[in-house]
């Protein structure tokens, strides 16, 4: 029997939240199909911004170097222009600038182009002037205007951006040179380039680019659910089969279809439970023999035994009139025929439960009354140990549907271990109830056990220290058989304690027998300092007893007092 030592509650909302969001608890194609999603979401990403990049770039390039080319034949043009009007008046010279300026300055679409003319040195009056809107000259900055001036016999241009007649801002390439004309002055030439046709090839191509991604990523997704089908398919019928196996089905099997990995091991699994279903088998046969062979030797023995014990009655009724030595060999015999007889029992009894044979007989029983009557059949023995009983029943409504032979064997086999291994110190006896289940502690100060030994207290024959002597039954199967009787009722029987400081039994029954148990009415890790305990577990205790040797009135001598007196501690001397 596993013995836990942790109450019964379920896990707490937080932790249960915390459970639901951990990614390690999804499914495996699901935890597949999105890091898929979410790695082809990156990389299409990546890969859709370096297009992008790369294709603006190429169209910049591109329309900036047939700007250049344009705007060198402009400036030759104006330059001829310039030229044919070296001599003429001023006027004729601001006719002729006005005629280029209004011609050169495209009104077509997305080549549209829009020209300004701003004289620096000239030998008339000629004024600035601009092709469609003198709102260009607001574009040209002192900066811009001083790169020109400092390089006449390049060509300068920077990217800016105008609003248009709708109010939104269209990118546009501004381009600045020098002309210098003999006989007519110098002039600066600004030229600006409509981008907006490269502008919306670039969103063509971002759409398309956005669009087949799209379709990619719904393709993608689609391959890694069929991928992730394909892997999880098999490990699903190799987790039902081991579910399966699990639940007691041995012939569970996985179907193997191919030759890949997956299919060895399925074959791998198969193999597995094959050999398993054998050896289990095999166990199970030695497991049947060993159980009719201890059935068989138990029920034998009671033959002989019954002779034995007869005869040692014979003798120890006649022990009186025997020599000494033979006195004391005849006690011997008897208290050695007696345990003889508890071992057969307890063999019995187990082998009824490995047998599955052992059944209930409940009735509703008051467990606080199964415990006094416990305790009346032992204060004798603690008596003898000058061993004090701190009982503390809960009263009121401890009643539950249980077999009254069976707890009052465990609460016997509770009670004598904590009054053998408690070395005279205080037993705690208590009791207590809630709508679900009644429960019963005993509490010794004794030797203790070990956290690691109370994973193996209700093992068959184990012992803490198997160098200590028993004086009391010692056949190593009361606690075992205890925890069956346990079991049987559904109920918890579990142990928890600390070496050199004492140990702690908790049995814990549901008021019906098959209601699930969820939690005890009282603790099983507690404080083993007597009087901590009283503070921590037992607020309302109900008296304690001592007894021992010398302690118990005298009731057939009339001066006696009918009952001994309390002592300051709340006890009785």
């Amino acid at each position: 029997m596993v013995v836990s030592t942790l109450e019964g509650s379920g896990p707490s909302p937080v932790r249960r939240s915390m459970i639901d969001v951990d990614p390690r608890s999804w499914p495996l194609a699901l935890r597949v199909v999105l890091v898929t999603t979410l790695l082809s979401v990156v990389a299409l990403l990546v890969v859709g911004a370096y297009l992008s990049s790369v294709i603006a770039d190429g169209l910049y390039e591109q329309r900036r170097d047939r700007v250049l080319e344009e705007t060198l034949e402009v400036r030759g043009d104006l330059t001829e222009s310039l030229t044919q009007v070296s001599g003429a008046t001023s006027t004729q010279q601001q006719d002729a600038v006005s005629a280029f300026v209004q011609t050169s300055g495209g009104q077509g679409g997305g080549d549209r182009r829009e020209v300004a003319l701003v004289p620096v040195e000239t030998t008339g009056t000629v004024f600035p002037v601009a092709s469609s809107d003198r709102t260009l000259f607001d574009e040209v900055d002192d900066e811009f205007a001083a790169a020109v001036a400092e390089q006449p016999e390049t060509i300068s241009w920077r990217s800016i951006g105008r609003e248009d007649s709708w109010g939104d801002t269209a990118p546009a390439l501004l381009v600045g040179t020098r002309v210098i004309v003999p006989g007519s002055g110098s002039y600066e030439l600004y030229l600006v380039y409509s981008m907006q046709e490269e502008q919306d090839t670039l969103a063509f191509v971002q759409r398309v680019i956005l669009g087949g991604g799209g379709v990619l990523m719904a393709l993608i997704v689609g391959i890694a659910i069929v991928v992730a089908r394909m892997v999880t398919t098999p490990l699903k019928r190799a987790a039902y089969a081991a579910e399966r196996m699990a639940a007691g089905d041995l012939t569970s099997r996985v179907e193997v279809s191919g030759g890949d990995e997956l299919a060895r091991v399925g074959e791998s699994f198969n193999d597995m439970a094959r050999s398993l279903e054998q050896k289990v088998d095999d166990l199970t046969e030695l497991s049947y023999v060993q159980q009719r062979f201890v059935s068989d030797v138990s029920h034998e023995l009671r033959t002989p035994l019954t002779t034995i014990r007869m005869a040692s009655s014979v003798l120890d009724a006649r022990r009186s009139d025997l020599p000494g030595e033979l006195q004391r060999t005849t006690e011997l015999l008897s208290a050695q025929v007696q345990r003889f007889e508890v071992l057969l029992t307890d063999l019995l009894e187990i082998s009824r439960f490995d047998a599955g044979a052992a059944e209930l007989e409940a009735h509703r029983e008051n467990v606080d009354a199964l415990v006094e009557r416990a305790l009346e059949d032992l204060r004798p023995l603690a008596g003898a140990r000058g061993c004090l009983l701190d009982v503390r029943l809960a009263g009121g409504d401890v009643h539950a549907v249980v077999d009254a032979r069976r707890i009052d064997r465990v609460l016997r086999n509770l009670l004598t271990n904590a009054i053998e291994h408690g070395a005279g110190h205080p037993v705690l006896i208590q009791t207590a109830a809630d709508d679900d289940a009644v429960a019963v502690v005993v509490q010794d100060q004794g030797h203790g056990i070990s956290p690691e030994d109370a994973a193996h207290v209700f093992d068959r024959f184990w012992r803490a220290d198997p160098s200590r002597a028993r004086t009391l039954g010692g056949t190593g199967l009361g606690l075992s058989i205890s925890a069956e009787d346990a079991r049987l009722h559904d109920g918890w029987l579990q142990a928890w304690g600390q070496e050199g400081r004492g140990a702690v039994f908790r049995l814990t029954l549901p008021r019906r027998p098959g209601t699930p148990l969820t939690r005890s009415p009282l603790r099983l890790e507690r404080s083993l300092d007597r009087w901590g305990a009283d503070a921590a577990v037992s607020p309302t205790p109900t008296g304690e007893l001592r007894i021992g040797p010398g302690l118990l009135p005298d009731l057939e001598d009339p001066g006696s007092d009918s009952f001994p007196e309390p002592d300051e501690s709340g006890g009785v001397r």
